[in-house]
């Protein structure tokens, strides 16, 4: 068994009370060995990495995942306050980004497994589909002074099936935007008192979600071109007119013939980070409008067209619910967006998500938002290992770097693992040469079978 460092200790001690003594000791262990494994992250394969293949009482660590009795919804709480605290404490408004990727999984026995287009592997002339599990995550997007870009922190992954698993099940299908109105109202209760910025893609530009968002919180996502836009009602009512009262005002030019509009007024703005790009410059126009669909709520807005002044890029077009944010602070925030992406191929190369192979219906709800989190348990205990000026970045010959990436951060905290439990080992045994043989052979054995 693995001794843990003193800060991870402190650090998970906050969902202690999520758990049963004993069971909280085995998840402890399960954190350390999922950090350090490589490959496949299996619990049989961390118990490998751990030194316990040999434990008899091996089952007790597969029942954390499929029988005991911890809410990973109070843990997503707790895990979000822990961001804040570390990363954005002082700030007045907080930024998040909402996304969803696909776990490929196959297997009869994985009741919520559906057919969906992968995104990765597709593209506009190429349609993939592909067998998995669909993940909605929020994610909480904060800069990170050490390595001086945004990231994007996992905090809350919920499942979200297909309609046919629902039809299976008798239960009501929930659409992708009945998932992100469930989750906006669950970060109104959580964070009442915080000014709150929810970024998300096309998927989420749907005016039932848009008009039901809770107090405090606004939206930027992406917009057609060919939406309907409207001018506002008429604040007067025409005298001697009957009826009910107007929705909207004259319909206003669409966005995609504002591009070619010699009238539009467009600004050059200048974005220090644009999608791996530095200082790239862009040209934007913006306005107000309502939003509105015959049968549907009105909904408010401010829309931002971008284009690239060297025709490189496409245009595309966002929209805000906040009327009085400025246009270069909206595409600022929806650029935060592309850290998303990162973040899901890290916790694929680093922590092995996609690997697992659970069937039981509770590890699967389980072990997916757990290794998204550690995502973010890692980046916390990156922070201290900075300020204890041993968060090492590791250069070679042919590729230089200055600033910490999550390959260097994953690779420091392992040696800060495995270090201290040579030091503890050492300080604490009388038998020093039969404890440094046996932890010599075993970290053997991990590079032999991580080769």
């Amino acid at each position: 068994m693995f001794t843990q460092p003193e800060e991870f200790s402190r650090l998970i001690s906050v969902f202690r009370p999520l758990f049963t003594k004993p069971v909280f000791a085995n998840v402890g262990q399960l954190l350390l060995g999922g950090i350090l494994t490589r490959g496949k992250r299996t619990v049989c394969s961390v118990l490998r990495t751990l030194g316990l293949s040999e434990a008899s009482n091996w089952s007790k660590y597969h029942k954390v995942l499929n029988k005991a009795k911890w809410s990973a919804h109070k843990g997503s709480q707790l895990l979000l306050s822990l961001l804040i605290e570390h990363f954005a404490a002082d700030s007045k408004r907080l930024v998040f980004i909402i996304d969803e990727t696909l776990e490929r999984r196959r297997g009869g026995q994985i009741k919520a497994r559906g057919i969906y287009r992968d995104s990765v592997r597709s593209s506009k002339s190429h349609f993939v589909k592909c067998s998995g599990l669909r993940w909605i995550c929020l994610m909480l997007a904060v800069r990170v002074s050490w390595a001086e870009k945004i990231w994007a922190l996992p905090f809350l992954t919920v499942l979200a099936p297909s309609e046919k698993y629902h039809k299976k099940q008798n239960k009501e299908h929930k659409t992708l935007s009945d998932w992100a109105r469930q989750l906006a109202f669950q970060l109104k209760r959580w964070l009442p008192n915080k000014q709150k910025i929810i970024v998300g893609d096309g998927s989420y530009a749907v005016i039932e979600l848009l008009a039901a968002r809770p107090e405090n919180i606004h939206w930027i996502v992406r917009l057609r071109l060919d939406a309907a836009l409207y001018d506002p009602a008429p604040s007067k009512r025409p005298p001697g007119k009957r009826g009910r009262s107007r929705v909207k005002g004259e319909e206003q030019p669409k966005l995609e013939q504002r591009l070619n509009d010699p009238n539009t007024k467009w600004r050059k703005v200048r974005f220090s980070e644009w999608y791996g790009q530095q200082n790239k410059e862009m040209e934007i126009a913006t306005g107000t409008a309502v939003w509105y669909n015959s049968g549907k709520p009105v909904v408010p807005l401010r829309w931002v067209l971008i284009r690239d002044p060297e025709g490189k890029l496409e245009p595309i077009a966002l929209l805000c619910t906040d009327l009085d944010l400025d246009a270069a602070e909206i595409v600022r925030h929806f650029v935060k967006r592309w850290q998303v992406e990162v973040t899901f191929e890290e916790v694929r190369a680093h922590l092995g998500v996609e690997t697992q192979r659970q069937w039981a219906d509770l590890s699967i709800l389980r072990t997916t938002p757990v290794l998204m989190a550690l995502f973010s348990l890692i980046t916390i205990w990156g922070n201290y290992l900075f300020q204890q000026d041993k968060l090492t970045v590791f250069s070679t010959a042919w590729y230089q770097k200055t600033k910490p990436t999550f390959a260097d951060l994953i690779a420091s905290v392992r040696y800060r693992i495995w270090a201290f439990q040579n030091f503890y080992m050492l300080g604490k045994t009388p038998d020093i040469q039969k404890i440094k043989t046996n932890f010599l052979d075993h970290l053997c054995f991990m590079a032999a079978r991580a080769a």
